[in-house]
Parts: structure tokens; C-alpha cells; sequence
């Protein structure tokens, strides 16, 4: 799905503990969904999970709570993952992930067409059962 703001595609790497609902519904609108089982291991550790969805320009779809420290901007440890974008589920159940998404779909398309600049394109998004919650 292009963007009418001039913003490239969102591209989405659902990691492995995300229902397959929620890819489903993102290719159901005509996003790019690469599954993580597809092209890495799904014992993979988070690091390279989320190296993959940053070198691909893919926005990271995780229930892990570890990925919120991943990507912040000062990283852990010496690797840093300054461009990479986060749709996170927290406190949600799996069950109700796509519908949740569903939900929030119009925050995130909007938050993805004012991001920075390409080089700076960053998103960070929590949903929980109850919330929707974007940070910059």
C-alpha cells in the first residue's frame, strides 16, 4: 500500500509469537508481510530479528517486550537500531491481536506518513487490550 504523503511503503516482519491473524489482515491490505519463519530460524535471537526487519526497512511486529529496549534510540549494548519501527502488542491477548490492529491500523498509517525523513523514519507503537499508544 502506497502513501499519498510521499512516505515509502510500510513493509511489515511479523516476528514468530504474532497470530497469523495479524498477517492475514495486513496482506489483506495489500501490505508487504514477511513472516519470520520464512526467512530466519524461529529461535533466532531478538538482535538479529530485529536487524532483519531494520536492514529490510520493515516495521517489527512483536509480542516481545524485550524489542521495546532494542529499539530505542540508544540501543543495547554496542548494537544500535536507529531506524528500526515497532508495532508491539502488550497485555493483549493473542486471540484479540489482529482486531486490536484493526483498530489501531488508522494511527499507524498516520504515524508512518508524518514520520522524519527516510533517512530518520522511526515509529514506535504499543497495543494493549485497552490502549493505543505511539512514542517518538
Amino acid at each position: 500500500m502506497t502513501s499519498d504523503t510521499g512516505a515509502p511503503p510500510m513493509r511489515f516482519f511479523i516476528d514468530q509469537g504474532v497470530p497469523d491473524s495479524v498477517g492475514r489482515f495486513l496482506k489483506g491490505r495489500n501490505y508487504d508481510v514477511t513472516l519470520l519463519r520464512e526467512c530466519i530460524a524461529t529461535n533466532s535471537p531478538d538482535a538479529l530479528v530485529a536487524a532483519v526487519a531494520e536492514a529490510n526497512g520493515a516495521v517489527l511486529v512483536a509480542l516481545d517486550a524485550d524489542f521495546k529496549a532494542l529499539a530505542t534510540r540508544t540501543g543495547i549494548g554496542r548494537r544500535r537500531f536507529k531506524k528500526l519501527s515497532l508495532i508491539r502488542f502488550e497485555k493483549c491477548r493473542e486471540s484479540q491481536a489482529a482486531l486490536r490492529l484493526e483498530k489501531a491500523m488508522s494511527l499507524v498509517e498516520h504515524e508512518w506518513a508524518i514520520g522524519g525523513s527516510d533517512r530518520d523514519r522511526r515509529m514506535f507503537v504499543v497495543i494493549t487490550a485497552d490502549t493505543i499508544r505511539s512514542h517518538r
